[in-house]
């Protein structure tokens, strides 16, 4: 009798178009890590088809039919920015005639609406303001949790902490933890663009390093502090340099384990510094997805952020490794500002729709992947 492993190379093999996928066809099936020269592979070849099947495998291991979402409100509380990102449409100047802080009751009042909307997460990152003092934050995280404590605050990038650090005259590692003592539950995974220096001398020049990035993802994890990684990609980088950057992930996932989700971010161009950026495609998207979930063994999720991709493609990408759509979201600005075209917000059942028509089960998470169970207006974690 055939065994279930063989039946599957069998299934993979009679469909595969290229011959230079049949070793990594067979990793995949036997559920051992792809190297640096296959993933290379993986970001080369033209049968998308097969990539996709082979990371909805990987996906349907971890995660089977369900795909999850979240009821959250994004909060973008300054646009002032002392860095000059070359792709980025959100930063302004302080003299800027739409440059803005949000004061802190402010931020509390869209607290107040996120909780009466069942809102579990609040997904809080900015920019890196010249002026406002460390206290901000410390205050707005601690008044936060203090109101709401049920609600999961994920915020600041790791770019964003470096500032603090710096705001605060005191180091990451100390600054997140006097984060965490106020409140905070994780960071998320924003800043990362590509890791390449080379990349990042042409879109980024004054941002956090690269490796400075993943030290504070690593001290984040070290304090309990979980969080995401992402990687910015359609603008001026190479696909070995996706490759590159997914495994140093992998690497300091290795290391210290906190990453839940992979986020690949698709680059919109319009009303950004990057005249010479492609953009992404259809094509360029799903490929990407299905990297991140072949090549990321050891991160738990794959998440399709719905506000760059778009809908129907969100749609797709869950038979291309994502297992994640997202959330409620509410008045997304940072994409928006770069010409997104998608809605600001989303409802649940618009959310379980979309999953249901994908052909999987939806299943509502908190920002940890707890399952959350709602009854009339009030939930609790499963």
């Amino acid at each position: 009798m055939t065994r279930p492993t063989e039946q599957l190379h069998d299934d993979i093999h009679q469909e595969l178009t290229d011959p230079a996928l049949h070793p990594i066809a067979d990793a995949v099936a036997e559920g051992r890590r792809l190297s640096a020269e296959q993933g290379l592979l993986l970001a080369r070849t033209h049968d998308l088809l097969t990539l996709g099947r082979l990371a909805s495998i990987a996906r349907r291991r971890r995660s089977g039919g369900t795909t999850w979402y979240i009821v959250n409100r994004h909060i973008n509380y300054s646009n002032i920015c002392s860095n000059k990102c070359r792709f980025c449409a959100f930063r302004r100047t302080a003299e800027a005639k739409d440059a803005y802080v949000m004061e802190l009751q402010t931020i509390m009042l869209e607290a107040e609406r996120a909780a009466e909307q069942g809102a579990t997460e609040l997904h809080i990152v900015g920019s890196l303001h010249p002026d406002l003092p460390f206290d901000y934050y410390l205050k707005m995280i601690g008044g936060l949790h203090q109101k709401h404590p049920q609600i999961h605050l994920q915020a600041f990038t790791a770019v964003e902490i470096a500032h603090l650090a710096e705001r605060a005259g005191s180091d990451t590692q100390q600054v997140l933890a006097q984060l965490k003592q106020a409140g905070l539950g994780s960071l998320p995974g924003g800043g990362a663009e590509v890791f390449s220096p080379r990349v990042r001398q042409i879109v980024c020049p004054e941002k956090l390093p690269g490796d400075q990035w993943l030290r504070i993802m690593g001290e984040a994890h070290q304090l309990g502090l979980p969080s995401n990684a992402t990687m910015l990609y359609g603008h001026v980088e190479t696909v070995e340099e996706w490759v590159d950057h997914l495994l140093a992930l992998r690497s300091q996932q290795d290391a210290s384990g906190g990453f839940m989700t992979f986020i690949p971010l698709a680059f919109h161009p319009r009303n950004t510094d990057l005249p010479e950026a492609r953009g992404t495609t259809g094509m360029m998207d799903l490929r990407m997805m299905a990297l991140g979930r072949l090549m990321l063994d050891n991160i738990p999720h794959v998440k399709a952020f719905w506000i760059m991709l778009g809908l129907p493609l969100a749609q797709l990408t869950q038979h291309f490794g994502a297992d994640d759509i997202d959330g409620t979201v509410v008045q997304e600005r940072i994409t928006h500002a770069a010409g997104a075209t998608t809605p600001q917000a989303l409802t649940v059942e618009d959310l379980r729709q979309l999953i249901r028509e994908a052909g999987f089960q939806p299943q509502e998470r908190n920002t940890v992947y707890r399952q959350v169970v709602r009854q009339g207006s009030s939930w609790h974690l499963a």
